[in-house]
């Protein structure tokens, strides 16, 4: 039951940014907004246009925005291995942002808001915080914001929550920048790629997830 809601709603997400980059491409094609536009402003502005790209990545993560969107410009504005760096690096900038201001100026408001929430993902990132962080990154459910503040008032390292995040984000954004670039070339194959890989990653973060659940279940019996 976990499994499928994380699936569909993950696979919600690909097909309504799949479906907007189709309407980008029709509808505003006789536009100044399209392709070359992105390429003239975006892409062929060099380093600048890459970092005012990553700049966006972050602040938009920062505040809320799905970090698979900017996997998904990225992918329609640079391809899929510059984008998917770009963007990941922006969201990781923007979890490092988001995280620290929970820790340092939001801790109160924080724990007070998402009492729950900070209980249970601090029982959860207790132990190897690295390796779960991942996991938690896998799965395409939760707001990716209200992750990082709530894991901001834990006690779980910064270091190794940031690392994980930017590993365990990885897997997705290149999905969403596959579909991305595909999108911008019309190219079918690339958009269904991009459904069948969504589909592994997010059965395989669920599958961790309940290996963990196991593994939790039987360390605690053998406990008793």
């Amino acid at each position: 039951m976990f499994a499928n809601k994380a699936l569909w709603k993950g696979l919600l997400t690909l097909f309504s940014m799949v479906l907007l980059g189709f309407l980008l491409n029709f509808v505003l094609l006789e536009t100044d907004f399209n392709q070359a536009w992105v390429d003239s402003q975006v892409k062929n502005q060099g380093t600048i246009g890459a970092l005012y790209f990553t700049l966006f990545c972050m602040l938009s993560t920062a505040c809320g925005l799905p970090r698979q969107l900017s996997a998904f410009l990225g992918g329609y504005a640079f391809g899929v291995l510059n984008g998917t760096l770009l963007a990941t690096l922006g969201a990781t900038l923007g979890c490092v942002l988001s995280f620290y201001f929970a820790r340092i100026l939001a801790r109160s408001f924080v724990r007070k808001k998402f009492s729950n929430k900070v209980k249970g993902i601090d029982r959860f990132l207790h132990h190897h915080a690295f390796t779960k962080t991942i996991i938690i990154r896998l799965l395409p459910i939760g707001s990716n914001l209200i992750t990082n503040l709530v894991v901001g008032v834990t006690h779980a390292k910064g270091s190794h929550f940031i690392a994980g995040s930017f590993i365990g984000y990885l897997p997705q954004m290149i999905i969403f920048a596959i579909a991305g670039s595909g999108v911008e070339v019309l190219s079918f194959w690339k958009i269904g790629l991009s459904i069948v890989l969504f589909i592994i990653s997010s059965l395989l973060g669920a599958r961790l997830y309940r290996q963990y659940k196991m593994d939790k279940k039987t360390r605690e019996s053998l406990a008793t």
